[in-house]
């Protein structure tokens, strides 16, 4: 007897109710007043660097949480928790957050007043450029110590992002990395593209990511 093949198609994104979930938050948080900021990278860009010294400047003048992934330990968590309420969130294995498991950190830090919540991604340029957090913001590192081709070579991220930090450059007089480069690759694929330099362990650019942010909320919350 002849075996029967039947092809189902499915003619809706796999993904379209986490997407409107993810939407709903955005809107959800708007309305609580919090600007929600994605932090994409490759790993050891700086990413929790960044933000222990973001934490510092805003010590009592703006109230800011953090949901920190990684695949496995609580390590920047636990950095990171002396300075900001701090949620960990462990992939187990998967190489990005998924709006669910980022909805369950939300859950976790209650619903008190918060202006800032920072989702610090797992390091990776890649699979995280194409979930939806809930972010309003989404800002992709680059550390001057991983080269000026990335924009090019990962460009959905960049593409998919609206703020470039280029990090540690404190560290330009040591390594081939050209700024003019990287923002002409940077913008060749998202010619909107903003850019700051940073050095956050000793402060370069901070204020102007500090600023950007309190012009993002403003516009957010109508300020």
């Amino acid at each position: 007897m002849a075996e029967t093949v039947r092809t189902i198609v499915v003619r809706r994104d796999v993904l379209a109710d986490v997407n409107a979930d993810a939407a709903a938050e955005r809107v959800r948080m708007a309305k609580r007043g919090t600007l929600v900021v994605h932090l994409v990278s490759s790993p050891g860009s700086g990413k929790t660097t960044l933000l222990e010294a973001t934490a510092r400047r805003f010590a009592g003048r703006r109230r800011i949480a953090v949901l920190v992934g990684d695949i496995e330990t609580d390590r920047d968590a636990r950095r990171l928790g002396p300075l900001a309420p701090t949620v960990q969130l462990t992939t187990g294995g998967a190489c990005h957050l998924e709006f669910p498991l980022v909805r369950r950190g939300i859950d976790a830090l209650g619903d008190g007043p918060l202006e800032y919540l920072f989702i610090e991604n797992v390091g990776n340029l890649v699979c995280p450029a194409s979930h939806d957090l809930g972010e309003h913001l989404r800002v992709v590192l680059i550390s001057v110590t991983e080269g000026d081709d990335k924009p090019g070579k990962y460009p959905k991220m960049f593409r998919t992002s609206r703020l470039m930090l280029v990090s540690k450059c404190d560290l330009l007089p040591h390594v081939p990395f050209s700024m003019d480069r990287v923002a002409e690759d940077a913008r060749r694929i998202q010619p909107d593209l903003d850019l700051i330099a940073v050095a956050a362990l000793d402060g370069t650019g901070m204020e102007s990511w500090c600023d950007y942010l309190e012009r993002e909320r403003d516009r957010l919350v109508g300020d």
